[in-house]
Order: structure tokens, then C-alpha cells, then sequence
């Protein structure tokens, strides 16, 4: 390789890491956040029994009684059966001796546990169903959830609000950091947020209902935004 070839291979090494180093240092990467509250139109909660007995059938049976109940009492408030799904059947010995090195564990029973998702998308009627379930014998209540039936349109205004944060942002960082804003070369959502349900402990059931307070629900959405700088 001769002096003048050396020379040439020289300069284009010194531009290749020069043209990496800009790749690198010529972006800017931002996130973004936008939420939106409405007022829900759905609740979605699980209900169901438990019950232990001497034998597999007997805590079963008492557990089917119970939710055959809840069924029929959901039928008579019009809640459609396309709104309501079993979400969890268990059965499991109890155990006693478990913790006795001396003497083997035994069955000393079962508990069964039947438990159905449902949907109210009145809302007017969440206290009475809540009210109607205990009185049919419910022994569990959980995992109430108010949701809207129709979200997309509002997590599109998230959507929105989240882009326009994103770029308030980089803007905002491209003008403290002395350069100006390019183009824009990618557009990632990192998540969109729901809301979180809420456990419901044992209420006792009144003539009126069951109490309870739907307030807002709050959707979220997540970007991420990465633009070109360009710098003076």
C-alpha cells in the first residue's frame, strides 16, 4: 500500500467514526403521557361461595346451591347471560397434622369455591345486585372494577394529549440545549393504563342496596417519541 493510499484509507476511517458519533448525538428521545377521566357506564365485579364439609360432594353441592341462587337472582335483574362467566371452580382438601413430624396429615375435610364474573352495565342497579347476591348467601365479594363500554374514543384523546406532551418536552429540551428540532423518525406507544379494581369487603345488604360510589375513571396512555436535532 503505498503513502497516498495509506492517506485515503486514514480519512475515511476518521469520517466513519465521525458519521457514527452524529448518528448517535444528532437524536433526541422523549416520553410522553395524556389521561382522560370520564364518568363509567360498566361495572364489572366477581362474586361467587365457599364452603367446607366432610366430603368432596357435600361442599360442592352447598357451593352450587349457593351460586345456582346468585344465577337466578342475576336472571331476575335482567343481567344477560353473555355478562356473566365462571371465573374460578376449586376443590381442595383440609389438611390437618401438617405441621406434626409424629403423625402422617390427613383429610379432615374440602372446600369448594365457586366463583362468576359479572357484568352490570346499568349502574343503577350495582347496589341492588350487591344487595340481592348477599341475601342469596355470597360469601365472596371482589375485584369490582368500573370500566366504560365504549373506551377506545376516549383513549384516543389520551393518545392525543400524550404526543402533544411528548413534544412540548422535546421542544423544550432541544431550546436549553442550544440546538434545533428535526424530523420526527419514531413513534412507539409504551402502554396505555386502566383502571385498577378495587376490593370489596363483606357489606352488610340493606333494603336499599349496597352502597357504592363510581366517581371517574381515569385512561391513560404512554409515547415515546425520537426526533433529529440538528445542531448550529
Amino acid at each position: 500500500m503505498n503513502r497516498f493510499t495509506t492517506y485515503l484509507a486514514a480519512i475515511a476511517v476518521v469520517l466513519g467514526v465521525s458519521s457514527a458519533w452524529a448518528d448517535e448525538s444528532g437524536r433526541i428521545t422523549v416520553s410522553g403521557e395524556g389521561s382522560v377521566f370520564a364518568v363509567p357506564d360498566m361495572a364489572v365485579i366477581t362474586m361467587g361461595a365457599s364452603a367446607e364439609a366432610d366430603t368432596a360432594k357435600a361442599a360442592m353441592d352447598e357451593t352450587s346451591a349457593i351460586t345456582s341462587a346468585i344465577l337466578d337472582q342475576l336472571a331476575e335483574l335482567e343481567v344477560a347471560p353473555r355478562d356473566i362467566q365462571t371465573s374460578d371452580l376449586t376443590l381442595n382438601p383440609v389438611w390437618t397434622n401438617r405441621s406434626n413430624n409424629d403423625e402422617r396429615p390427613r383429610i379432615d375435610g374440602y372446600q369448594a369455591s365457586n366463583r362468576v364474573t359479572v357484568r352490570i352495565r346499568d349502574l343503577e342497579k350495582l347496589g341492588q345486585v350487591l344487595d340481592a347476591v348477599l341475601g342469596d348467601g355470597a360469601t365472596d365479594l371482589g375485584g369490582l372494577q368500573f370500566s366504560l363500554s365504549e373506551p377506545e374514543p376516549l383513549m384516543n384523546e389520551a393518545r392525543i394529549k400524550a404526543v402533544a406532551d411528548a413534544r412540548a418536552r422535546a421542544e423544550l429540551f432541544a431550546k436549553a440545549a442550544g440546538v434545533t428540532l428535526g424530523d420526527l423518525i419514531d413513534l412507539s406507544e409504551t402502554g396505555r393504563g386502566s383502571p385498577r379494581p378495587e376490593m370489596l369487603g363483606m357489606a352488610r345488604a340493606s333494603d336499599s342496596g349496597v352502597p357504592v360510589a363510581q366517581g371517574e375513571t381515569e385512561l391513560r396512555a404512554g409515547v415515546t417519541l425520537v426526533y433529529e436535532i440538528d445542531t448550529p
